[in-house]
């Protein structure tokens, strides 16, 4: 057995591990970086680039060149080993030629040396062995992932296959499950992929179940598959390459997940303190949360940070939540500790600290620090929930408002609050405006939930939108004066107090600012 633990690699008899040592000694815990270009010169050139960056696989996309492909050109003097493809379009490719064109092509990259040649598996008794190139036999399903990976793995593995790769799509977080089983029980190297946002997982994780390499793009704009990551992400960021069953894994479950910046904050802070831990975006619809959850252990998860749209329904799996979380009735962070799993909504204590320091107003009293503070908070959802409910402890008065009046009505009457027509927020006299609606998030950077004209100078602006971080209605706070308290703000310090949770440690809070700042808002950083 190589490896142990919850993070063991496949299983095999000394014979197996002989017959494809060459394979595991060239590509254990590589990254192979997909390369799709339609002229020879380019993908020769950023082939060269890739590896001048680190790539030391590289997979030649053959189906993307636009002309007849000339072999020699791009594997004369290539600067790293490549896997050569030529995915058909039902297969996710490009290629418009005839199959026989398709497989004189394939053989021919055998008989020309490369080190590994993708031969789907209906095809796979068609192209004999050659040489020394390895057979990637290949299955790829854009629908599904299939009931019966086993089966279709022993069939695979039948057809002289020095690796099996099985990529299908992950419809619920129990596909990656299986697919992970499926790397972790094989008797030869295999390759397990999800594709899609949910299955992002398994690329990521792919080294810490056994597969020899797992696959990224050569950048965000040319993905190869759905759910592929760029090599710059795969290598920098998430670090997979060096991801083994003792690295602590960590991750958001949003839907969607990715236009999340808390995976890069994280790992960032992690590398910056040399914890052998990853934080990964994991995408969870509403309807899976209970799948997810009874499978989290198994795929080795820590700790989650939990948004939208599950804050408030992920309490119901808390074997115990601190007292705040019961009181506001949603949960930010989830910490799986031996069979508890512990909840916390961090949230909320960045918000009260936030508006404490704008208002200068000290905990000493702390059920009294806001006393005499009138507030309006616009949105129902879960960050609106948590900070009202703080307001509300320490003695605010708040009016909630949104769009929706039964959720309005509803958050009111828990937590004690008044309400008003959202058509009526701009009536109400306040001093504390606090925005937790989506309304001014990237992309939709000319919408602001509240009028210029209702502001003054003496009212304190609190918009809990992030990205941007200088949203319309904090523009518009500044024009009128106003004290502003962004997104921003109140993100680093929730994921600080994530941070804490996950690792014991105290956040590097300067390096997170730093990054998120750099991550919304490029440009006036350069």
């Amino acid at each position: 057995m190589i490896g142990d633990g919850s993070g063991s690699l496949w299983a095999a008899d000394e014979e197996s591990l002989q017959a494809v040592r060459p394979c595991l000694d060239e590509t254990s815990k590589m990254i192979c970086v997909s390369l799709g270009r339609r002229s020879h010169s380019r993908m020769i050139g950023e082939h060269k680039q890739l590896v001048e960056e680190g790539a030391e696989l590289v997979e030649l996309r053959l189906d993307f060149i636009g002309r007849a492909v000339n072999l020699g050109r791009l594997l004369n003097d290539r600067p790293s080993p490549v896997v050569i493809t030529v995915r058909r379009r039902q297969d996710g490719g490009r290629w418009t030629k005839s199959e026989q064109e398709r497989l004189m092509l394939l053989r021919s990259a055998i008989v020309s040396g490369a080190e590994y040649v993708d031969i789907e598996a209906d095809i796979a008794s068609q192209i004999p062995r050659y040489g020394n190139t390895k057979r990637i036999i290949s299955y790829h399903n854009f629908s599904e992932t299939p009931d019966n990976l086993e089966d279709l793995h022993a069939a695979m593995s039948e057809e002289d296959a020095d690796i099996v790769k099985i990529a299908t799509m992950a419809n619920s977080f129990d596909d990656n499950l299986r697919m992970f089983r499926l790397i972790r029980d094989a008797k030869i190297p295999t390759i397990g992929i999800c594709m899609g946002e949910v299955g992002m997982i398994t690329r990521l994780l792919a080294h810490r179940f056994g597969a020899p390499f797992t696959y990224a793009t050569y950048s965000t704009d040319r993905k190869m598959a759905p759910g592929q990551l760029n090599w710059k992400e795969m290598s920098g960021m998430y670090d997979v390459r060096n991801i083994d069953d003792q690295t602590q894994l960590f991750g958001v479950i949003a839907d969607p997940v990715g236009h999340s910046y808390s995976p890069l904050i994280h790992n960032t802070a992690f590398a910056d303190q040399e914890l052998n831990a990853r934080y990964l975006p994991l995408r969870v619809a509403k309807d899976d949360l209970h799948r997810f959850m009874d499978g989290a252990r198994e795929a080795g998860l820590n700790g989650i940070s939990i948004t939208i749209p599950h804050k408030e329904t992920s309490l119901d799996y808390c074997t115990h939540a601190e007292s705040s979380a019961n009181g506001i009735g949603a949960i930010n962070t989830l910490i799986f500790q031996d069979d508890e799993a512990l909840g916390y909504n961090t949230d909320y204590r960045a918000a009260m600290d936030c508006i404490l320091e704008k208002l200068e107003r000290q905990e000493l009293e702390r059920e009294k620090s806001l006393q005499g503070v009138r507030a309006m908070v616009l949105g129902a959802g879960g960050v609106s929930r948590a900070i009202a409910w703080g307001l509300r402890q320490r003695g605010a008065d708040v009016i909630v408002t949104s769009r929706t009046v039964e959720r309005t009505m509803v958050l009111a009457n828990e937590l004690g609050c008044s309400s008003c027509p959202w058509e009526e927020r701009h009536e109400q006299n306040v001093q504390l405006l606090i925005n937790g609606t989506p309304v001014g998030m990237h992309p939709n950077l000319d919408t602001s939930p509240f009028n210029a004209s209702a502001l003054n100078q003496y009212m304190v602006v609190f918009d809990t939108v992030y990205n941007p971080e200088n949203t319309l209605l904090v523009k518009y706070a500044k024009q009128a004066q106003c004290r502003v308290i962004t997104g921003v703000d109140m993100f680093v310090r929730q994921a600080a107090y994530q941070y804490k949770l996950f690792t014991g440690n105290e956040a590097p809070i300067k390096l997170m600012r730093k990054t998120i700042k750099a991550a919304t808002n490029p440009v006036q950083l350069n």
